[in-house]
């Protein structure tokens, strides 16, 4: 991609991450292009449809997460990387209001362009999660498809209103009852 090319894109994925963190991932794709000084035509160049838009500003985030876990699997007990690591995915989901339903649905499509991102994101949460299990630190009837609908539904309690002040304790509870008491030494 030329210089010029990389930097229009580079813009575009800047003001749709502001417009879709300010309004959720239904934000006009009209009001992206507007705020970004360009037409529309100029967007949909760039990137041919929504879920496009939301892959290439979510597969950023979706490998800093994959790379974290793997940091977090070299530096921390393996209790500790895996909810450090969820509450980062709780965080990064809840930064695109609306996006856990998309998600949800890609890792089920694999011709969905945010597939791969999500698929590579859940990957790393398990394998934090296999970790823990292997060490008796977290419950051995979750799966990666458990811990990724748990994400999830932390990430939509911080979208509801009338939830948002729960959802630090209701991550709490849930972490807890996902993690066993620690072994003893």
């Amino acid at each position: 991609m030329r210089a010029d090319a990389r930097k229009n894109h580079d813009h575009l994925l800047a003001v749709a991450g502001a417009v879709i963190t300010e309004q959720g991932v239904d934000a006009s794709l009209r009001d992206i292009a507007r705020r970004a000084g360009v037409g529309l035509a100029t967007l949909i160049r760039h990137f041919p449809t929504r879920e496009a838009l939301l892959e290439a500003l979510l597969r950023t985030n979706f490998d800093e997460l994959a790379v974290k876990a793997g940091v977090l699997e070299t530096s921390r007990e393996p209790d500790d990387a895996l909810i450090s690591w969820l509450r980062d995915f709780v965080a990064c989901a809840h930064n695109y209001r609306g996006v856990v339903e998309l998600m949800v649905t890609a890792i089920e499509d694999p011709e969905s362009a945010l597939h791969a991102s999500c698929v590579a994101m859940r990957a790393a949460g398990t394998h934090l999660l296999t970790r823990a299990q292997a060490q008796g630190l977290a419950r051995g009837d979750v799966d990666g498809t458990d811990l990724f609908a748990l994400a999830g539904s932390l990430a939509w309690l911080s979208d509801q209103p009338s939830l948002a002040a729960r959802a630090d304790h209701l991550f709490e509870v849930v972490t807890s009852a996902l993690l066993t008491p620690s072994p003893a030494p």
